[in-house]
């Protein structure tokens, strides 16, 4: 079942709805992630475009096929002749769930989070950078 397309790409700031992401908001998280890692705005780096990219998008920061060799069992990663037994065919996740499980509102709660973080570590970087600049 393909997720609800409304919640795609939806942000919020202090509560109030920012709508989908944009190019000029991935510059500007690279910058604040590049300001955390002790450089100015203007010095970003394609990494740090990638993970604002995947932050704001809301993409994981895991490689699909990593990923599946994860969630596979032991006993099929180490299986020296793969063969086709059958399979389990998985439960079709809720529409008000995404693929691990997890509720709109446990989502919505540990996106607050990390944004919390985020704010705290950029203004933790820009009151180090005005201590040692004046």
């Amino acid at each position: 079942m393909k997720p609800n397309p409304l919640k795609e790409g939806v942000l919020t700031d202090n509560s109030a709805g920012i709508g989908p992401v944009t190019a000029k908001m991935v510059h500007q998280r690279a910058a604040e992630l590049a300001v955390i890692d002790g450089r100015s705005e203007q010095d970003v780096s394609t990494s740090e475009c990638e993970e604002a990219r995947r932050e704001l998008t809301g993409e994981p920061d895991t490689d699909p096929k990593e990923a599946a060799l994860g969630a596979a069992t032991e006993s099929e990663r180490w299986d020296p002749v793969p063969g086709s037994t059958g399979h389990k065919v998985p439960a079709a996740p809720s529409e008000d769930e995404d693929e691990e499980g997890r509720s709109d509102n446990e989502q919505f709660v540990e996106y607050g989070i990390a944004e919390a973080e985020h704010d705290h570590m950029v203004q933790a970087a820009r009151a180090a950078e005005k201590k040692e600049g004046g």
